[in-house]
C-alpha cells in the first residue's frame, strides 16, 4: 500500500493546485458537511482548478458518518457522470475524511481523493494513515476499508474557527503519540498551554504527532502488528463514544479517547506495572480540561458489550494495546470482564 504524502501548508491553494494536477474540471467532486461549507469551502474555491467542481454537503456531526449519507454520496457522483479518473477532494474534519475515503476508495472500485483536514483531530487521527470508514449500527468505524489519500494538506488557519473544545478533542490524539513515542515527547506535549492557544506551537507540536503517526502506518499498513500501538485509549474510548450517542450527550471523539487513555493506562498499571505517576498526571490533565462521562455501574455491562464489539478483538476476547511504561507499547493484551469493571470503577472516583 503506498501512503499519502501529508504536508503542513505553507501556502495551502498552490499547494492544492499541485496535488489536483492534471483533472479536468467537471471531474472534481468536493465533499463538505454543512460547517465546512459554510466556514472552509469559500477558501477553497479560490483555486483556478475548482472552478467547475461539484460540491456535494452532507450534515456535520459523526451520526451522519453512516450508510444512509455513503448513498447519498454514491447516487451523487452515479448521476454526475464520476469515473474511475474522477478526484474527491474531501474537505472537513475526521468525519468527512473518513467517509469521503470510504466513498472514494469504493466507487467503481475506486478513484483518487485529497483530503483537505480542517480540525485539529482530523489533521492529527483521520486525515492520515489510509483508514477509511463510516459507523454501523452503533458501532464506530465498523465498515471500511485500508485506502490512503493521495495526499493530505493541513492547514492551520483553518484551526482558528474552532473553538476551545474541538481543540482539546484534537490534543487528546497528540497526546496518545507522545505516550506511545517517548518520555520527552510525553513532556514537550504535556508543556502545550490549551488556556491560551498558541498556533505557531501547535504547529511543530502537530508536525511532530503527524510524524510518529506516519512512521507507525510505514512499518504495518494493514494493522497486523505495530500498527496497533495507536489504538491505545481506543478500545474504551470507542465504547464511551458509542454509548454517548444514545445519550443526551454526545461526546467528541477526543475527549472519549481522553477517557479511553485514562482506563487502559490504569489497566497498564495494574497488569503491567506502568507508573503510577504518569497515570495520575493524566488524571490530572482530564480533571483540568475533559471532565467526564457519567455513567455508573448500571451502565458497565452496556459499556461491555459495545467493546465485545470493537473491531480490533481476533477472538471472543477483548484486544487491547498497554504501555509498560511511555513508549514500551504492549500490544494484543487482554483484560477480564472483572479488570475491565475495576476500570470503569476507577474512571468514577474522579
Amino acid at each position: 500500500m503506498s501512503h499519502s504524502i501529508t504536508k503542513i501548508c505553507v501556502d495551502l491553494i498552490s499547494e492544492l493546485n499541485e496535488a489536483i494536477g492534471e483533472q479536468s474540471e467537471g471531474s472534481i467532486f468536493v465533499l463538505t458537511d454543512e460547517t465546512t461549507r459554510r466556514l472552509c469551502l469559500p477558501r477553497l474555491m479560490l483555486s483556478e482548478k475548482l472552478k467547475g467542481c461539484h460540491v456535494i454537503t452532507i450534515p456535520s456531526g459523526d451520526e451522519y458518518k453512516n450508510i444512509d449519507s455513503a448513498v447519498v454520496i454514491w447516487k451523487y457522483l452515479s448521476e454526475n457522470g464520476a469515473t474511475r479518473k474522477s478526484l474527491m477532494i474531501n474537505l472537513g474534519g475526521g468525519m468527512i475524511t473518513d467517509i469521503g475515503g470510504f466513498t472514494a476508495s469504493t466507487f467503481k472500485r475506486g478513484m483518487r481523493y485529497i483530503n483537505v483536514s480542517t480540525t485539529l483531530l482530523g489533521a492529527v487521527d483521520a486525515a492520515t494513515g489510509g483508514k477509511t470508514g463510516i459507523n454501523f449500527m452503533g458501532l464506530k468505524n465498523e465498515i471500511g476499508v485500508f485506502s490512503p489519500a493521495d495526499s493530505v494538506l493541513i492547514d492551520i488557519d483553518f484551526f482558528r474557527t474552532l473553538d476551545d473544545k474541538n481543540i482539546r478533542s484534537g490534543y487528546a490524539e497528540m497526546v496518545k503519540h507522545a505516550l506511545i513515542d517517548t518520555k520527552a515527547e510525553w513532556e514537550n506535549v504535556l508543556k502545550y498551554d490549551l488556556e491560551n492557544i498558541d498556533f505557531g506551537k501547535l504547529k511543530i507540536l502537530l508536525e511532530r504527532t503527524i510524524l510518529i503517526k506516519e512512521r507507525i502506518v510505514a512499518l504495518d499498513p494493514f494493522e497486523a502488528n505495530i500498527r496497533k500501538a495507536l489504538n491505545l485509549g481506543h478500545t474504551f474510548g470507542h465504547a464511551f463514544e458509542s454509548w454517548s450517542y444514545t445519550t443526551d450527550k454526545p461526546a467528541l471523539h477526543g475527549y472519549a479517547v481522553m477517557w479511553g487513555l485514562l482506563c487502559e493506562l490504569y489497566l497498564s498499571n495494574i497488569k503491567l506495572n506502568f507508573p503510577k505517576e504518569d497515570l495520575l498526571r493524566l488524571k490530572y490533565l482530564i480533571k483540568e480540561y475533559y471532565g467526564s462521562i457519567n455513567f455508573n455501574c448500571n451502565d458497565y455491562e452496556a459499556l461491555f458489550e459495545i467493546m465485545t464489539h470493537d473491531k480490533k478483538n481476533e477472538t471472543k476476547e477483548i484486544n487491547f494495546t498497554l504501555l509498560a511504561e511511555i513508549g514500551d507499547i504492549r500490544i494484543n493484551q487482554f483484560a477480564s470482564k472483572e479488570d475491565i469493571f475495576e476500570c470503569f470503577d476507577f474512571f468514577r472516583e474522579g
